[in-house]
């Protein structure tokens, strides 16, 4: 039997580690051959292939990124898309896809296996861990790993010069790298997309900040939104599953406080420094159990399913189902952070 791979959308750490444990079980216990598909949906969709075998895996576990790369290629968007992957799928002799990404690239897995017979197993990746079927998603550890080691650098550096840092982390849709790294490295603020924020009440918590000596740390996600306004965007450009691209709020929101307080208040923007490097030692350990899951069901035949994690057990899950719902942060649980706001 052999078997393809693809990791689509943005780059997170811990890809490499689903590719290698997918090699590893397949080809050990098995006996089954690997085709890796480059940059997403475009391999498939322009038949542009890489063997995996054992050593093409070897060493890989503690690398950023993904060795079979990236891109947010949207084969639907494509005439003849579907045709195309089912004819490249069948040339190369490809019996079964494993398809790692998050909504959009699944989404894609989930029309190709329930509409098109295409049989295929989801891995879910997002860094925003806003997938709703699984506990955790892997690179969310480790972004919130950096975010966290930031903002503790930012404190010191705020305080010798006793002024405003707004520190803007990712999170289209959903805050929870905002809340765990604000919450971990002691923010003042936290600004989230699930809970519009009031411009005057986040200056008061500023204000009351210097009032205690202390220069205050704001944290804010990417997609969060001001009680009267729209989501800030970097430009008005799409990518191919229809996403603007965001950034841009955190210069905004700082702008608006020096101007209203008075304070000098600087940005800093993780932007992609979140989704590089290596990946933490949870994420190196649940990207690899996802890998040796996700073979797992093509060998049973399981297709159309996507592995998750729920408590300490791998489970599947259709995919269709998986990418229904986003996971977003509950209001009693951002409620819960607010004694530390001010």
């Amino acid at each position: 039997m052999r078997v393809g791979v693809l990791t689509g959308g943005g780059d997170c750490p811990g890809l490499n580690a689903v590719i290698r444990g997918i090699v590893r079980k397949g080809v050990q216990e098995y006996g089954y051959e690997f085709t890796g598909f480059r940059d997403g949906w475009r391999g498939p969709l322009e038949g542009d292939t890489v063997r995996l075998d054992i050593p093409t895996v070897r060493g890989i576990l503690p690398r950023g990124g993904t060795i079979l790369g990236s891109s947010r290629t949207n084969p639907l968007k494509t005439a003849d898309g579907i045709r195309r992957i089912k004819e490249n799928l069948a040339g190369g002799g490809v019996d079964a896809l494993i398809v790692i990404g998050g909504e959009d690239t699944l989404g894609v897995a989930a029309q190709l296996s329930d509409v098109h017979d295409v049989p295929c197993v989801g891995v879910p990746k997002t860094i925003d861990n806003d997938l709703s079927a699984t506990d955790y998603t892997f690179g969310f550890d480790t972004a919130v790993g950096i975010a966290t080691e930031a903002i503790d650098r930012l404190h010191t550096t705020a305080e010798s010069h006793m002024r405003v840092l707004v520190c803007e982390v990712m999170g289209r849709h959903a805050g929870w790298i905002a809340l765990h790294s604000g919450l971990a490295g002691g923010a003042n603020v936290i600004l989230i997309p699930e809970q519009r924020f009031d411009v005057d009440q986040v200056c008061a918590w500023v204000t009351s900040r210097f009032k205690a000596s202390y220069a205050p740390i704001v944290v804010i996600a990417e997609g969060a939104m001001p009680k009267d306004g729209d989501v800030i965007l970097k430009d008005g450009t799409l990518d191919s599953f229809g996403h603007v691209r965001l950034s841009g709020v955190g210069e905004w929101l700082a702008k608006e406080i020096e101007k209203r307080t008075g304070k000098e208040a600087r940005t800093t923007v993780l932007g992609h420094v979140q989704r590089g490097g290596t990946p933490s030692a949870f994420d190196r350990w649940l990207a690899t159990r996802f890998g040796l899951h996700a073979i797992d069901a093509v060998r049973d035949g399981d297709f159309g399913k996507m592995v998750a994690l729920r408590g300490t057990d791998i489970v599947r899950v259709p995919i269709a189902e998986a990418i229904a719902e986003l996971k977003t942060v509950q209001p009693e649980l951002y409620k819960e952070v607010g004694v530390f706001f001010g």
